[in-house]
């Protein structure tokens, strides 16, 4: 027995409670798996590619996005004629965008403005 200084035992020696210890040695510990190795088994179904070849999820996930639908109709109220009286329109209008020339003569005035205000006191 390794681990004994020397010592043998031999028939029912063995079988004393301290010896019968010494015998039984742990397995050891399984080695550990490579990332290679964990990666060479994976392949498409890990990642859900295949999910829909069995046939079983698409008519799942038909019934479920039909109920969906359906809660957000029943959910659904039409808007009534007060509500559409009520709508602010001012907000909705279209604004008025100046051209570029507009822009460019707005940015003319400012400059001369300027130039009036620094030269002329």
């Amino acid at each position: 027995v390794p681990g004994n200084r020397g010592y043998k035992y031999f028939g029912a020696a063995k079988d004393l409670p301290g010896v019968r210890e010494l015998f039984e040695q742990e397995p050891p510990p399984p080695p550990r798996k490579t990332r290679a190795e964990l990666m060479k088994d994976i392949d498409a179904d890990y990642y859900g590619y295949r999910d829909d070849d069995d046939g079983i999820l698409l008519p799942l996930e038909q019934k479920t996005e039909h109920e969906k639908i359906q809660k957000v109709l029943d959910e659904w109220t039409p808007p009534t004629d007060e509500e559409s009286e009520e709508m602010d329109t001012s907000d909705t209008r279209q604004k008025e965008v100046p051209s570029q020339e507009d822009i460019h003569r707005a940015l003319l005035e400012k400059k001369k403005r300027e130039l009036l205000d620094k030269y002329v006191l």
